[in-house]
């Protein structure tokens, strides 16, 4: 009966000492997260960039189509 009680304390000590240290960061993985969000964060910026950049080039076609002249000249 002793034995079987041991493997049980023996395991859930382990799984607690193993979701203990899991959980604890480190300063590599700190650096990775910060890492991870500034190339998020400048990839955004870069999308929003080109997404305007095309509106701008958008508008200013659409605009020269207004403009542009129509009228032909008819003999």
């Amino acid at each position: 009966m002793k034995k079987p009680i041991y493997l049980f304390l023996t395991a859930g000590l382990l799984t607690f000492g193993m979701a203990t240290f899991s959980s604890c960061d480190s300063a590599a993985e700190n650096q990775a997260e910060e890492n991870a969000d500034q190339v998020e964060e400048a990839g955004e910026a870069q999308g929003e960039a080109v997404e305007d950049a095309a509106e701008n080039k958008a508008d200013a076609m659409e605009e020269a189509a207004d403009n542009a002249d129509t009228t032909t000249v008819v003999e």
